[in-house]
């Protein structure tokens, strides 16, 4: 069973989406459902910091042992940091998705797009 911790928002893609330390700033990450289907997770190509995303844009991908999947922009907005620590620990993903296994972060465009997102609630019947 997959773990889906309450009080963040999800995409149908399979990112959370949790509150940054600043105001208007949301930290992104795949879920522990992406990560278990992936497999050990290799490489993580993230976005441009200081680029520009829309929200479904295709803005980086997970490479694992079995595949490679693309990471979506659940928001619109500003890439404001990445996780660069992913680069000589990329199976932080694995072992702790929701926390050192982060992505990105983006300062939202429009803040009215995060109740267009999954609860967790939402999210569980979402993959049962």
């Amino acid at each position: 069973m997959s773990t889906i911790p309450a009080g963040l928002r999800y995409s149908a893609e399979h990112e959370w989406i949790a509150e940054g330390e600043s105001e208007g700033v949301v930290r992104v990450g795949i879920t522990d459902f992406a990560q278990d289907a992936l497999g050990e997770v290799v490489y993580v190509e993230h976005p441009e910091v200081g680029g520009t995303v829309s929200a479904g844009d295709v803005v980086g991908e997970v490479e694992s042992t079995k595949s490679v999947s693309d990471i979506y922009a659940p928001v619109s907005g500003e890439v404001v940091a990445v996780n660069e620590a992913l680069e000589d620990d990329p199976g932080a993903v694995n072992s702790d998705s929701y926390g050192a296994g982060w992505l990105f972060e983006i300062r939202l465009s429009d803040a009215g797009e995060l109740e267009q997102l999954l609860s967790d609630e939402d999210y569980r019947n979402q993959v049962g």
